[in-house]
């Protein structure tokens, strides 16, 4: 994950072609634009946008294509190139890009907090016209808060929410295990992965490796402890109890995780639930298409609930790495830029986009949700409920660029994420049997270097 999704990893097919894509959006129109940019970008001449973006799988990346298609038919003379990158490599990518003064014109599906960050360095253009364009009373209340900068603006816009850390179940082995109901405590959760491991399956696909999942996914884990990793004014939080809670626990999961998860990331650990080899997933909504595409075998089995925290009396934290569309400010020709980053919010380009991994990446745009044609899906009809429990999970997420409600806003955490400092801490304390109180120590002092640099 949302890259994260994420939009943050490939999907197997679905079973949507290209063809019908082509016929469903042929017909698109651009009048909800606004007025200034359509003028503005009709009058533009021979140009090309470069789109970044790190979904690059067939599904994805064939809705992508239907999208550019009929945007270069609309505008004569226009033409889009889409450039996939990498969800791990990302900022090394930009970092290039930005030193050379070779940026694309847009990028999509990043983290928000990205976005902030490259804001924060003066790297980005405001999107305030953009959303105007799309237009802003379409949009879910509040979902656009976590991209507004201290200088009034907004660094980019959401094209999707994700629930990246969803627990997925197998209610056939739960069911077998004599397990009557998903699990709502840390506590609850060991005893059922324990139930359910053996005959070939492990418990869970937790990841200890050393990149941005574990990173994430534990920052999840300090928060559903009752922690943080900042404090309100971003001063570091991490040495506190609920760190140390956190680490503990995590540390008595290994058991029942594969062995390859020391080196897990998003894609090894969405496998491991999809083929069968694990009891239980976290992950967001891929997982629907993938077991539909994959192992229709468990496909009536799966479902999800907001992932356990360590007692009823902490209340769930998801991560929702808020997936982004967002402008460099040195893009060449703004205009018709902007214009392209307003029509991927069209119906009839973002919703067979949305329906590539149905369930996945959601949509932003309350008029999007509530319209026949993203309904009249068969994944999102089959799951219904576990569809509007990730709406309602996402819609309520967080990251850690917006680790609560009235946090500042923390634009170095992109660069934190990058740094793999997190995961660094779980390598230590729960795989080489570091001294907790020490590491966390050393991390902090990493952490804050990058917050001072």
């Amino acid at each position: 994950m949302s890259k994260i999704s994420k939009s943050l990893i490939d999907v197997a097919g679905t079973g949507v072609s290209r063809r019908a894509v082509m016929q469903g959006i042929a017909a698109v129109g651009l009048a909800g634009l606004a007025p200034g940019l359509t003028r503005r970008a009709a009058a533009a001449g021979d140009v090309t946008l470069r789109w970044w973006s790190p979904p690059a799988s067939p599904d994805p990346l064939a809705m992508y294509q239907a999208q550019i298609a009929t945007f270069e038919a609309a505008n004569p003379g226009v033409k889009v190139l889409f450039e996939p990158t990498s969800d791990e490599g990302y900022a090394a990518q930009l970092a290039a890009a930005f030193a050379a003064k070779q940026v694309p014109n847009i990028l999509t599906h990043l983290p928000s907090f990205a976005a902030q960050n490259y804001y924060g360095q003066g790297l980005v253009e405001p999107m305030d016209d953009v959303i105007k364009a799309i237009g802003e009373d379409k949009y879910f209340p509040g979902a656009n808060d976590v991209y507004k900068t201290a200088d009034g603006h907004y660094c980019g816009t959401p094209i999707g929410n994700t629930a990246a850390d969803m627990l997925w179940l197998r209610k056939d082995l739960m069911q077998k295990a004599g397990i009557d109901k998903a699990p709502e405590t840390w506590e609850e959760l060991r005893a059922a992965a324990q139930k359910m491991q053996g005959g070939g399956i492990y418990g869970a696909p937790l990841p200890y490796g050393l990149n941005s999942m574990t990173s994430l996914i534990f920052i999840g884990f300090i928060h559903r402890a009752g922690g943080q990793i900042f404090s309100k004014d971003l001063d570091i939080a991490l040495d506190t109890e609920p760190t140390y809670k956190a680490l503990e626990f995590y540390k008595s999961m290994r058991e029942f995780c594969p062995p390859g998860a020391t080196n897990y990331s998003w894609g090894e650990s969405l496998t491991a639930f999809v083929s069968g080899a694990t009891a239980t997933g976290i992950y967001a909504g891929r997982v629907l298409a993938n077991v539909t595409a994959q192992n229709p075998d468990i496909a009536d089995s799966v479902t999800c609930v907001v992932y356990p925290t360590i007692s009823k009396d902490v209340k769930p934290w998801t991560f929702n790495d808020f997936p982004s569309v967002f402008i460099p400010k040195d893009a060449g020709d703004m205009d018709v830029t902007k214009k392209f980053a307003a029509f991927l919010f069209e119906p009839k380009g973002y919703i067979p986009q949305l329906h590539a991994a149905p369930g996945h990446v959601l949509p932003v745009l309350k008029t999007i949700a509530q319209d026949p044609a993203y309904l009249d899906n068969p994944i999102i009809k089959k799951y219904a409920k576990e569809v509007d429990l990730m709406s309602q999970a996402a819609a309520a997420g967080k990251n850690l660029g917006y680790e609560e409600d009235g946090w500042k806003a923390n634009v170095k955490a992109n660069e934190i994420i990058a740094s793999n400092a997190i995961a660094e801490l779980v390598q230590r304390v729960v795989l080489n049997n570091e001294d907790a109180k020490a590491t966390v120590k050393d991390i902090s002092g990493k952490i804050e270097a990058i917050m001072k640099a």
